[in-house]
Protein backbone atom coordinates (compact mmCIF):
# COMPACT_ATOMS: atom_id res chain seq x y z
CA UNK A 1 0.00 0.00 0.00
CA UNK A 2 0.96 3.33 -0.87
CA UNK A 3 0.15 6.60 -0.02
CA UNK A 4 1.15 9.86 -1.61
CA UNK A 5 0.58 13.01 0.67
CA UNK A 6 1.88 16.43 -1.19
CA UNK A 7 2.80 18.88 2.21
CA UNK A 8 4.83 21.21 0.10
CA UNK A 9 8.00 19.82 0.84
CA UNK A 10 9.84 15.83 -0.02
CA UNK A 11 9.06 13.41 2.59
CA UNK A 12 8.34 10.01 3.05
CA UNK A 13 5.43 8.39 4.86
CA UNK A 14 5.08 4.78 5.45
CA UNK A 15 1.99 3.29 7.13
CA UNK A 16 2.63 2.61 10.61
CA UNK A 17 -0.42 2.34 12.80
CA UNK A 18 -3.96 2.20 12.56
CA UNK A 19 -6.76 3.27 14.19
CA UNK A 20 -10.11 1.24 14.37
CA UNK A 21 -13.45 2.89 15.16
CA UNK A 22 -16.44 0.35 16.23
CA UNK A 23 -19.65 2.18 16.37
CA UNK A 24 -22.67 0.37 18.05
CA UNK A 25 -26.36 0.75 16.60
CA UNK A 26 -26.73 3.74 14.08
CA UNK A 27 -23.44 4.21 12.29
CA UNK A 28 -23.92 8.04 12.82
CA UNK A 29 -24.45 7.62 16.20
CA UNK A 30 -20.66 8.96 17.83
CA UNK A 31 -21.89 9.46 21.59
CA UNK A 32 -20.42 8.65 24.54
CA UNK A 33 -20.42 4.44 25.04
CA UNK A 34 -21.73 3.71 21.45
CA UNK A 35 -17.59 3.54 20.38
CA UNK A 36 -15.21 2.12 20.78
CA UNK A 37 -11.59 2.19 19.45
CA UNK A 38 -8.43 -0.29 18.91
CA UNK A 39 -4.91 0.70 18.12
CA UNK A 40 -3.02 -1.56 16.31
CA UNK A 41 0.63 -1.70 14.97
CA UNK A 42 0.83 -2.53 11.00
CA UNK A 43 2.96 -5.17 10.10
CA UNK A 44 4.33 -4.79 6.72
CA UNK A 45 6.33 -7.33 4.22
CA UNK A 46 8.02 -6.55 1.42
CA UNK A 47 5.32 -7.02 -1.61
CA UNK A 48 2.46 -8.58 0.51
CA UNK A 49 -0.57 -6.21 1.64
CA UNK A 50 0.53 -4.77 5.02
CA UNK A 51 -1.37 -6.78 7.79
CA UNK A 52 -2.80 -5.38 11.38
CA UNK A 53 -1.45 -6.42 14.28
CA UNK A 54 -2.58 -7.11 17.94
CA UNK A 55 -5.02 -4.80 19.39
CA UNK A 56 -3.72 -2.61 21.95
CA UNK A 57 -5.09 -0.63 24.79
CA UNK A 58 -5.81 2.90 23.90
CA UNK A 59 -3.66 4.92 26.36
CA UNK A 60 -4.05 8.90 27.33
CA UNK A 61 -0.57 9.29 26.64
CA UNK A 62 -0.77 7.97 22.60
CA UNK A 63 -3.49 10.24 22.41
CA UNK A 64 -1.76 13.14 23.84
CA UNK A 65 1.61 12.42 21.12
CA UNK A 66 -1.05 12.12 18.58
CA UNK A 67 -2.95 14.98 18.87
CA UNK A 68 0.99 16.90 19.44
CA UNK A 69 2.08 15.71 16.39
CA UNK A 70 -1.05 16.77 14.48
CA UNK A 71 -0.29 20.46 16.06
CA UNK A 72 -4.13 19.89 17.89
CA UNK A 73 -2.94 19.89 21.49
CA UNK A 74 -4.07 23.16 23.42
CA UNK A 75 -1.38 25.88 24.44
CA UNK A 76 -1.89 26.41 28.28
CA UNK A 77 -3.40 29.63 28.67
CA UNK A 78 -4.63 31.85 31.90
CA UNK A 79 -8.34 32.23 31.94
CA UNK A 80 -9.49 35.32 33.01
CA UNK A 81 -12.78 35.31 35.07
CA UNK A 82 -14.60 36.35 31.56
CA UNK A 83 -13.97 32.92 29.88
CA UNK A 84 -16.88 30.54 30.45
CA UNK A 85 -15.99 27.45 28.53
CA UNK A 86 -12.99 26.42 26.41
CA UNK A 87 -12.17 23.21 24.50
CA UNK A 88 -9.24 22.72 21.22
CA UNK A 89 -12.20 24.20 18.92
CA UNK A 90 -14.26 26.90 21.01
CA UNK A 91 -13.45 29.88 22.67
CA UNK A 92 -16.85 31.00 24.72
CA UNK A 93 -16.42 34.19 27.28
CA UNK A 94 -19.17 36.82 28.25
CA UNK A 95 -19.32 40.57 28.61
CA UNK A 96 -20.96 42.85 31.00
CA UNK A 97 -23.67 46.04 29.72
CA UNK A 98 -20.43 48.56 28.29
CA UNK A 99 -20.77 51.47 26.31
CA UNK A 100 -19.44 50.93 22.66
CA UNK A 101 -19.46 52.96 19.65
CA UNK A 102 -21.89 51.42 16.57
CA UNK A 103 -21.43 52.22 12.76
CA UNK A 104 -24.59 51.86 10.62
CA UNK A 105 -24.62 50.95 6.49
CA UNK A 106 -28.15 50.82 5.33
CA UNK A 107 -28.70 52.07 1.84
CA UNK A 108 -32.65 53.98 3.01
CA UNK A 109 -30.14 56.30 5.39
CA UNK A 110 -32.48 55.80 8.37
CA UNK A 111 -29.45 55.45 10.77
CA UNK A 112 -27.31 57.38 8.95
CA UNK A 113 -27.53 59.95 11.40
CA UNK A 114 -26.40 58.22 14.29
CA UNK A 115 -23.73 55.85 12.88
CA UNK A 116 -20.40 56.35 15.12
CA UNK A 117 -22.47 57.43 18.16
CA UNK A 118 -21.88 55.77 21.19
CA UNK A 119 -24.68 53.00 22.39
CA UNK A 120 -25.17 50.99 26.25
CA UNK A 121 -24.83 46.91 24.79
CA UNK A 122 -26.46 44.51 26.93
CA UNK A 123 -24.60 42.18 28.71
CA UNK A 124 -23.35 39.00 26.15
CA UNK A 125 -22.11 35.29 25.28
CA UNK A 126 -19.67 35.50 22.85
CA UNK A 127 -18.77 31.84 21.27
CA UNK A 128 -15.85 31.46 18.99
CA UNK A 129 -15.83 28.31 16.73
CA UNK A 130 -13.59 26.87 14.07
CA UNK A 131 -13.74 30.17 12.90
CA UNK A 132 -17.14 31.78 13.01
CA UNK A 133 -18.53 33.53 15.93
CA UNK A 134 -21.83 33.32 17.54
CA UNK A 135 -23.57 35.82 20.09
CA UNK A 136 -26.00 35.75 22.28
CA UNK A 137 -27.71 38.24 25.51
CA UNK A 138 -28.02 38.46 28.63
CA UNK A 139 -30.75 40.00 30.87
CA UNK A 140 -28.74 39.67 34.20
CA UNK A 141 -26.10 41.62 34.40
CA UNK A 142 -23.76 39.16 35.69
CA UNK A 143 -21.63 36.50 35.07
CA UNK A 144 -23.69 33.53 33.73
CA UNK A 145 -24.06 29.80 34.93
CA UNK A 146 -24.60 27.23 32.52
CA UNK A 147 -28.78 27.38 33.68
CA UNK A 148 -28.51 31.08 32.34
CA UNK A 149 -31.47 31.87 30.11
CA UNK A 150 -30.23 33.65 26.65
CA UNK A 151 -32.01 35.98 24.35
CA UNK A 152 -31.61 36.79 21.18
CA UNK A 153 -28.29 39.35 20.21
CA UNK A 154 -30.43 42.54 19.70
CA UNK A 155 -28.56 42.84 16.36
CA UNK A 156 -28.48 43.04 12.28
CA UNK A 157 -26.12 40.79 10.53
CA UNK A 158 -27.12 37.44 12.90
CA UNK A 159 -28.82 34.39 11.71
CA UNK A 160 -31.21 32.58 14.49
CA UNK A 161 -28.53 31.07 15.75
CA UNK A 162 -26.76 33.62 16.54
CA UNK A 163 -23.72 33.26 14.29
CA UNK A 164 -22.66 36.43 12.83
CA UNK A 165 -22.38 36.92 8.93
CA UNK A 166 -18.48 38.16 8.71
CA UNK A 167 -18.70 39.48 5.31
CA UNK A 168 -15.65 41.78 4.88
CA UNK A 169 -15.17 41.60 9.21
CA UNK A 170 -11.71 41.31 10.44
CA UNK A 171 -12.26 38.32 12.38
CA UNK A 172 -9.09 36.68 14.10
CA UNK A 173 -7.77 33.76 12.73
CA UNK A 174 -7.67 31.45 15.97
CA UNK A 175 -9.87 31.69 19.13
CA UNK A 176 -7.61 32.13 21.67
CA UNK A 177 -7.90 33.94 25.53
CA UNK A 178 -5.67 36.46 23.48
CA UNK A 179 -8.02 37.14 20.65
CA UNK A 180 -10.70 38.52 22.66
CA UNK A 181 -10.35 41.84 22.34
CA UNK A 182 -9.93 41.61 18.47
CA UNK A 183 -13.20 39.49 18.18
CA UNK A 184 -15.08 42.24 20.31
CA UNK A 185 -13.29 45.45 18.18
CA UNK A 186 -13.97 43.47 14.57
CA UNK A 187 -17.18 43.38 15.72
CA UNK A 188 -18.51 46.58 16.89
CA UNK A 189 -15.85 48.37 14.40
CA UNK A 190 -18.17 46.74 11.44
CA UNK A 191 -20.98 47.98 9.82
CA UNK A 192 -24.94 46.90 10.93
CA UNK A 193 -26.07 46.66 7.35
CA UNK A 194 -28.78 43.81 6.99
CA UNK A 195 -31.44 41.97 8.96
CA UNK A 196 -31.27 37.91 8.92
CA UNK A 197 -34.51 37.33 10.72
CA UNK A 198 -37.71 38.73 11.21
CA UNK A 199 -37.40 40.35 14.62
CA UNK A 200 -34.26 40.89 17.25
CA UNK A 201 -35.75 42.98 19.60
CA UNK A 202 -39.33 43.71 21.41
CA UNK A 203 -38.85 47.45 20.59
CA UNK A 204 -41.83 48.75 18.92
CA UNK A 205 -39.80 50.51 16.43
CA UNK A 206 -37.73 46.84 15.81
CA UNK A 207 -33.84 47.22 15.30
CA UNK A 208 -33.87 50.89 14.07
CA UNK A 209 -36.13 52.50 16.48
CA UNK A 210 -34.22 50.87 19.29
CA UNK A 211 -30.96 52.08 18.62
CA UNK A 212 -32.19 55.11 17.36
CA UNK A 213 -33.78 55.31 21.46
CA UNK A 214 -30.44 54.51 22.83
CA UNK A 215 -28.18 56.79 21.08
CA UNK A 216 -25.57 58.47 23.73
CA UNK A 217 -27.93 56.84 26.42
CA UNK A 218 -26.58 55.07 29.64
CA UNK A 219 -28.07 52.23 29.98
CA UNK A 220 -29.27 49.06 27.55
CA UNK A 221 -33.26 48.55 28.60
CA UNK A 222 -33.16 44.38 29.25
CA UNK A 223 -36.73 44.43 28.72
CA UNK A 224 -36.48 44.59 24.99
CA UNK A 225 -34.73 41.55 25.09
CA UNK A 226 -36.32 38.53 23.05
CA UNK A 227 -36.30 35.70 25.10
CA UNK A 228 -35.32 31.90 23.50
CA UNK A 229 -35.38 28.49 24.78
CA UNK A 230 -31.80 28.16 25.24
CA UNK A 231 -29.46 28.15 27.94
CA UNK A 232 -25.84 28.91 28.26
CA UNK A 233 -24.91 25.39 28.16
CA UNK A 234 -27.26 25.17 24.96
CA UNK A 235 -25.67 27.45 23.49
CA UNK A 236 -22.20 25.94 24.17
CA UNK A 237 -23.28 22.44 23.13
CA UNK A 238 -25.63 23.07 20.54
CA UNK A 239 -29.02 21.63 22.46
CA UNK A 240 -31.97 24.16 23.15
CA UNK A 241 -33.77 23.59 26.37
CA UNK A 242 -36.27 20.56 25.57
CA UNK A 243 -34.58 19.49 23.45
CA UNK A 244 -33.29 15.49 22.48
CA UNK A 245 -29.48 14.76 21.58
Amino acid sequence: MHVNVNIGQNRHFALHEALLIYRAGDEHNSQAGNTYVTHHPVITNKGRTPELGPARLLTIEFIQSLLQSLGTQLPAEFLPEQVIGRTDRLLAWWTPRQIRPMFFGNVQGNLKGISGRNFPQPALVWLAVDGALRIRALKDNQRPSPESPLAVAPYWNLYESGEVCLGTMRAPKVSTVASIAQWEESFYQSEFTHGNVGRVTRHPGGFEGLWKELADKKKFPAASLIDIPETVDGFLTGKRRGNGP
